[in-house]
């Protein structure tokens, strides 16, 4: 059973429609991007995986769960996927510590000797152990995306989604994230990215996802995607990438 199966998913706002007919399956620890012009619809997509947005036809099931609005329904989807946004949405007036454990304690009810463990593991992991205490205003936007990417991974998600986590970082920031989503694919965790960064597609992403005008216009193995695009639309898009 893939972790991720998206059936003709179809969404509007207003008269607009964004997303035109869309299909993906993917399978458990597959690493997904997906990329494309701004407008094509990809943090769209994204946002209906994890039930931000609500699309009118077509069905999309994520680890077992089928997405409708259920508020019940929504809440348990969301304790099985993690989503990482651009902008990093740390609690300014908690530590680092406190940010992290806050959802394990509201939402599965874990210990505080148990959220700290898990904060002080998942900051391990993005390598920040020391900056449990911090405050996020002292932290570089690297640090705090990074952070960002801890407080989800402590929800134990089965699937991790992240929409655009390195367009607001300068190349240096940008190295460290990306290096910490490489360790997480190494590690087995399910994928979907919506990413500007061509070569960690093509390095990192097993599957390349190419979104244009509110459909999946090409996708495939990455390595075959990037080497001979089959479609001008692609073929012109990375062209554009490299400058």
């Amino acid at each position: 059973m893939p972790a991720v199966v998206i059936e003709d998913v179809h969404k509007k706002f207003g008269n607009l429609e964004v997303l035109k007919g869309v299909s993906l399956s993917v399978e458990a620890g597959q690493v997904v991007a997906i990329i494309g012009r701004s407008g094509s619809g990809k943090s769209t997509l994204l946002r209906c995986i994890n039930g931000l947005e609500v699309f009118q036809s077509g069905r999309i099931e994520v680890v077992g769960h089928n997405l409708d609005q259920d508020p019940d329904h929504l809440r348990s989807l969301r304790k099985d996927v993690g989503i990482v946004f651009q902008s990093y949405n740390l609690f300014p007036h908690l530590t680092v510590g406190q940010n992290i454990m806050l959802a394990p304690r509201i939402t599965k009810g874990v210990s505080n000797a148990e959220a700290k463990s898990l904060a002080d593991e998942v900051l391990a992991q993005v390598g920040l152990s020391e900056k449990i205490d911090s405050y996020p205003d002292n932290l570089s936007g690297g640090q705090q995306q990074r952070v960002a990417i801890a407080r989800s991974l402590a929800m134990r998600p089965k699937v991790m989604l992240f929409d655009e986590v390195t367009s607001a970082l300068d190349p240096e920031l940008t190295g460290e994230v990306l290096l910490v989503m490489e360790k997480l694919a190494e590690g087995g965790m399910t994928m979907l990215l919506v990413t500007h960064e061509m070569s960690f597609a093509r390095t990192v992403a097993d599957t390349t996802v190419f979104m244009h005008q509110g459909k999946v216009w090409e996708a495939g193995p990455s390595s075959e995607l990037f080497a001979a695009p089959k479609t001008q639309e692609l073929r012109n898009f990375i062209g554009a990438s490299k400058h």
